[in-house]
């Protein structure tokens, strides 16, 4: 059963893409189930016809290999792209770990491990590292450790001018956070009973 030769080209495409690096000729024609000397001056064609018209892409040649990439033309745009800043994803844990410190500002690491009820060293350095948080000082206490609270980029990100502007926090929904902290660490307790 013969191919359309346009079917042909758009699997071609869709194994140049999805690869993103150099895919061997034979692979291709195995893929295909075609010899190789079609695959190559279907290839060839389809390299004429990218190159003819203002697409953003073309196909290379790379000794017994092609690979789909950027067209030269096109590069200041992709850098603009490039440049723009990471959106950073807070999971739960970072979530519930931001929130401890913005409402127990200055706090330490310690102070919120004790209310997660797990180790917080990842969550903590992510926040930094995300702007979120910062080193605001030391407790002067034995080991002086370091105190952290929020930054101007937290208020930003939040939609906030102040840390008073944050919705209070119900006696349940700490119950809550500590119940999730727990169940996190796969812990399990039992109410006492009276």
């Amino acid at each position: 059963m013969e191919q359309d030769i346009n079917v042909i080209e758009g699997k071609i495409e869709a194994v140049l893409f999805s690869m993103g690096e150099a895919v061997d000729r034979e692979q291709i024609a195995q893929a295909l189930e075609l010899d190789v000397d079609t695959v190559v001056k279907i290839i060839h064609n389809m390299m004429d016809k990218y190159d003819a018209t203002d697409r953003g892409v073309r196909i290379v040649e790379l000794e017994n290999a092609f690979q789909m990439c950027t067209k030269a033309d096109y590069y200041d745009t992709l850098v603009k792209i490039l440049n723009v800043p990471k959106k950073h994803v807070l999971t739960d844990v970072l979530l519930e770990t931001l929130s401890i410190i913005a409402y127990k500002q200055p706090i330490t690491r310690q102070e919120i491990e004790a209310i997660r009820g797990v180790s917080c060293a990842h969550a903590v350095n992510k926040l930094v590292e995300y702007n979120l948080v910062k080193e605001v000082g030391r407790l002067e206490v034995i080991g002086r450790p370091i105190l952290f609270g929020t930054t101007d980029e937290f208020l930003r990100s939040f939609g906030v001018q102040s840390t008073d502007e944050l919705p209070t926090i119900t006696p349940d929904k700490i119950e809550d956070f500590k119940q999730q902290a727990l169940e996190e660490a796969q812990l399990s307790f039992d109410p006492v009973k009276d």
